[in-house]
């Protein structure tokens, strides 16, 4: 069984995960987004450098964390996204739009 963990990052608003992002942790994803969306703030950070794997419905989370933060005039920062995610923006831009990473 595979495992995703969530801890506050130290040196700004936001979060990062580590592990496996798939059906096996999708109510610890969708947890953890709802934890996100609700750090005050303009820009929420999100470190993805520990997650090995995404699968489309997490990506389909984080479009929803995303856009939720848009609603509401604020943003959601991607940084280091792995492969998967990147994968998954390249095959299907337009329902990705709302995934912003940084450079």
């Amino acid at each position: 069984m595979t495992t995703l963990d969530a801890l506050p990052l130290r040196d700004r608003p936001g979060t990062r995960l580590s592990g496996s992002c798939d059906l096996d942790t999708r109510q610890d994803l969708k947890a953890a987004l709802g934890a996100v969306v609700r750090i005050p703030g303009p820009v929420v950070h999100l470190d993805l450098s520990a997650v090995t794997f995404l699968d489309p419905t997490a990506v389909a989370a984080l479009v929803g964390a995303s856009a939720a933060l848009r609603g509401e005039g604020r943003r959601l920062l991607l940084h280091d996204p792995p492969y998967s995610l990147r994968k998954v923006v390249e095959m299907f831009p337009d329902e990705c739009a709302a995934l912003e990473v940084a450079a």
